[in-house]
């Protein structure tokens, strides 16, 4: 399976957001200059996420957008399902009836394996999850004070 900038970007975008949560409304600007992604393409990124209830859109000189729900309610899952589809990494997976040899077709059960174990990560893995690896990741490594 292979994410395309869709999902990757929206998720790096709501991420930016969950950091900056409680600070008022972000402007779409900023997150394109932080996450060096197109503000042009974020705003496409934007619609189905406002539509889907993850984030909310104001309009005016103090407008932006802001999380819709807390960040530990929502899961990468349902990001990345929303702008990608399916977890599927081949389509009988998902429709066994394109494919005469599904029922006996061993590949297709790993397959079917390793879309339960994406969604299995996607699921368990909110953006409250990515806020905690990433201030993780900022701590100065602790090993390189010791002599």
């Amino acid at each position: 399976m292979r994410l395309s900038t869709k999902g990757r970007y929206a998720t790096r975008a709501l991420l930016d957001l969950a950091l900056h949560q409680g600070k008022g409304s972000v402007t779409l600007k900023d997150i394109a200059q932080r996450e060096q992604i197109s503000l042009r393409y974020l705003e496409h990124l934007i619609t189905p996420l406002v539509a889907a209830g993850i984030i909310r859109s104001v309009r005016g000189p103090r407008g932006g957008v802001s999380l819709a729900r807390a960040p530990g309610e929502i899961r990468l899952s349902e990001i990345i399902k929303l702008l990608e589809g399916t977890f599927a990494p081949v389509e009988c997976v998902d429709n066994p009836e394109v494919c005469s040899r599904s029922r006996l077709c061993v590949t297709r059960d790993v397959w079917c394996e390793l879309k339960k174990a994406v969604s299995s990560v996607l699921e368990s893995t909110t953006l409250q999850d990515l806020i905690e690896r990433q201030k993780k990741k900022e701590q100065p490594d602790q090993a390189m004070y010791y002599v």
